[in-house]
């Protein structure tokens, strides 16, 4: 703009500009509104999708206090309710995931395994948190072991890497060898459990291992 003498120079200079930019202009600036209203909507719907979906779970948990409570061998209409409600409309949610972990512990002690079993594959379908999927994962695996389907649980553990679930982990395939009558596996499992317990005894864990014996020179 240095080489323009005349305020009307400048004038006409800035009115051509705006002829060929202007409308440009104004479409990036609306871009740039739209983007910055639409994230901030989006962050307040998430934010109310997470408070609804922390009511509905700290009802659930209440209702499961109360069944326990009151010493109800299976879960109450509440939870079971309560429970789908969360998966329904909050499925990506950690709440509804933990809560599908809860209706699946509930199933295993009302002995309908059928109902366990899907609500782990719910889980394992749904999260994206690594040690969800395992707990749901060594579950089912339990599951599979109190039905003789040694190899199946074998074949879902070695899905995962047991990080800091490695006492329940290696326990259960110490289970599942000892189903297939491995009795050499089953020892090594037994021991690679005991050898990751840091907490506190686990005297059942302990009384499979010495059942074994210690080894087949012995």
């Amino acid at each position: 703009m240095a080489e323009l003498r005349t305020e009307e120079e400048q004038l006409d200079a800035l009115k051509n500009w705006w002829k060929e930019n202007g409308k440009a202009l104004m479409l990036g600036v609306g871009a740039a509104v739209v983007i910055v209203v639409g994230w901030q909507g989006w962050q307040s719907r998430q934010a109310t999708n997470a408070a609804q979906a922390s009511i509905l779970y700290q009802s659930l948990i209440e209702s499961v206090v109360v069944d326990l409570d009151e010493g109800r061998a299976q879960t109450s209409e509440t939870v079971q309710h309560l429970g789908e409600r969360l998966k329904a409309e909050h499925p990506k949610t950690t709440y509804a995931q933990y809560a599908a972990l809860i209706l699946a512990r509930a199933s295993v002690q009302s002995n309908n395994n059928e109902a366990a079993l899907a609500e782990l594959d719910w889980v394992l379908a749904n999260s994206k948190e690594d040690d969800i999927k395992r707990v749901a994962t060594l579950r089912k695996a339990k599951i599979l072991l109190g039905e003789q389907k040694a190899e199946e649980a074998l074949s879902l553990m070695d899905s995962i890497e047991p990080a800091s679930f490695s006492v329940v982990y290696h326990e259960l395939r110490g289970d599942a060898y000892f189903l297939q009558e491995d009795i050499e596996a089953a020892r090594r499992e037994y021991d690679l459990a005991l050898a990751a317990n840091t907490g506190d005894a686990r005297p059942i864990l302990q009384m499979k291992r010495d059942d074994l014996g210690s080894g087949s020179g012995s």
